[in-house]
This record gives structure tokens, sequence and C-alpha cells, in this order.
């Protein structure tokens, strides 16, 4: 009864904006399927993909080695290289998430265009593919259907799930989703259709050119430090959102799932730290009942809407929090 009367009520939420307009229902594949039981019997084996395992491995090892490359770079690379960061890191954020997994606010046409070069420039599956997961991440969260489920420990949900076959149950509930929205949208298909080309330009070729071309940096610098490094540092901040913001934090919206606040996965994925209570409120686009604060994908979705070309955020409203809270979270923050 209870995880139906919660179900209800952000499906109602849903179809607010931030300004209160009702706005049309949305589909709810984002939300938790409680009808879902995992298959009786043994686990299916364990398949590993050695091709992503090599792959992996190497770009870690070349990530570690322009870590001692960083005292070589110029200011400039340097600044070019946090760039680059938080670019491709809004493209996950503000992109991949919370405007085409979760449909939570609105973009034009020209932000569209931009969040998907930004998440060319990310390197993390094409939009598509990751709104396709994220939404059954979130529909069948830590279970066998989850794509990165936590219950498995944490290097299969930070990186592990990379490396090995999906289980079966994550390939037929992704199949069963309904994506049509994804399907229809422009930017998302012909990201799609040219995602390789886009991302050898975006990930790798633009990062690395540019301090050469513009400001005489090295290419040996500029190839491990804004290319490698940078790629490395925003693939792993946005799987400790999957990891350690499953495992280690509070639960003051909803103690019966497993997501946490963790606040240095909000630090390092810019934002996306508010786990428990994203899960709790998935259609909530700024991911946090706290605003700007510590939100960088926040405020940059405040900021495209004050440029006009963002618009219709949704977002939960205070008294909703706060019941929440005092429902079911475990008593550890105070609302802000």
């Amino acid at each position: 009864m209870r995880a139906a009367a919660e179900d209800e009520e952000n499906k109602q939420q849903q179809r607010k904006s931030s300004n209160g307009d009702v706005l049309p229902e949305s589909a709810t594949e984002d939300t938790f399927d409680h009808t879902y039981k995992e298959k009786e019997g043994p686990k299916p084996p364990r398949i590993i993909v050695w091709k992503n395992v090599i792959l992996m491995t190497l770009l870690h090892i070349g990530a570690f080695y322009g870590v001692f490359v960083v005292p070589s770079a110029s200011r400039l690379t340097l600044l070019w290289s946090v760039l680059c960061f938080l670019i491709s890191a809004l493209g996950v954020t503000a992109g991949a998430h919370r405007l085409w997994s979760h449909r939570s606010y609105k973009a034009t046409l020209p932000l569209k265009i931009f969040l998907g070069v930004a998440n060319s420039m990310a390197f993390q599956n094409d939009i598509y593919e990751w709104a396709r997961d994220h939404r059954v991440h979130h529909k069948y969260s830590e279970t066998d259907a989850d794509p990165h489920n936590a219950v498995r420990g944490f290097f299969f949900a930070h990186i592990g799930w990379l490396l090995v076959r999906k289980h079966p149950d994550v390939i037929e509930k992704g199949r069963k989703l309904e994506l049509t929205d994804l399907l229809a949208d422009k930017v998302v298909m012909f990201q799609r259709k040219y995602y390789k080309l886009s991302v050898l330009v975006m990930c790798f070729f633009i990062p690395t050119i540019v301090p050469w071309y513009l400001w005489g940096e090295s290419l040996w610098v500029a190839y491990f430090v804004p290319t490698l490094l940078r790629y490395t540092l925003v693939l792993n901040a946005t799987w400790l959102v999957n990891s350690a913001a499953h495992m280690w934090g509070n639960r003051p919206y909803d103690k019966n799932i497993n997501p946490r606040e963790n606040k240095f996965v909000t630090f390092s994925a810019i934002g996306e730290g508010f786990h428990n209570y994203h899960h709790t409120f998935p259609y909530d686009y700024a991911t946090s009942e706290f605003g700007c604060k510590l939100n960088l994908t926040t405020c940059f979705i405040d900021f495209m809407c004050f440029l006009g070309l963002a618009k219709d955020r949704k977002k939960v409203s205070r008294d909703l929090v706060l019941a929440r809270i005092q429902r079911t979270g475990d008593g550890s923050q105070r609302s802000g």
C-alpha cells in the first residue's frame, strides 16, 4: 500500500512544472517497478568481455601517466582541461541524464545540439543507449534487471558492469521500455547515427588539437592531460554515482532504498550526489531540494532558462518533500 501511494503522488507531481503549470502526463519509465521479481534458480554465468577489459585497462594506465604529465602542462592547457571536463560532464548530467532520461525540463534545439555535442565529448555511449539503460536502472534498481546493480558490489557497480555481458533481465526489460520520445528526437537520433565520428572529433581530436594549435602546447601533453586524463576523470565521476552513491551516505528521504546522499559524489559529478533524493523524486530537474547548492548542473539549467533556451523545469513541492522526510526518511537531515 505504501509503495502504491508513493507511486501515485509521484505521478501527480510529475504533471507540474516548477511554476505550477500543468504539463502533459509523462511516461513513468523511470519509476521503480514494485511488481518485478527476480527469477528463481542459479544466476546466469558471468561472461567477461575481454576487449573492454583491455581497453579500460589501457585507458586508466594512460590516465595515470597523465597525472605525472600535469606539471609539464601550461596554465592555459590546465584551464582547457577543466573546461573540457565541465562541458563533457554537462553532456551527461544536464543532457543524457536530466533532459533525455528523465525529461525533467525542456530544451530548445540550440541547447539540445550543445548537450548532444558535449555528450559525445563524454564518450559514455550515445544518448539513446545511455537514457535507455538509465531508465532501466531506475525502474529495476538493485535487482538483476539493473545494469549496474550495486548489490553485486562496489567494483561491479562502478566499472565491472561494463566488463561483462549484461544480465538477460537487463536486456529483456530494456527492450520493453517505452522509448518513443527518444526515437522521435532528431538530435538523439543524429548523434546515434554519427556517434563514432562525433566521439573521435569531440572526445579525442578537439581536446588534443586546440592546445597544440592555439598556444603551442606539445601534442604529448595535450593528449595525456586534457584528453585521456580528463576523459577518465569524467568517467569515474559518473561511475561513482552508480557505486559510492548507492553505498555510502545518509538516506533522509527514503531509508528503504539503497541510494544515498554523498557529498563527495555531489562535488565530483557536479551535482549528482543527492542520490537518495533523486531516486525518491526522479523527475525533479534539480535532483535536490537545495537548488544550486553544490549543484553546478542545476545552476546551468537555471541559467539556460534565464536565457530562454530551456523551460518547464519540474520541481517537487516543499510540502511533498517534508511529508516524505517524515514518513520514510532516516531522520538524518532537516529539510532546507
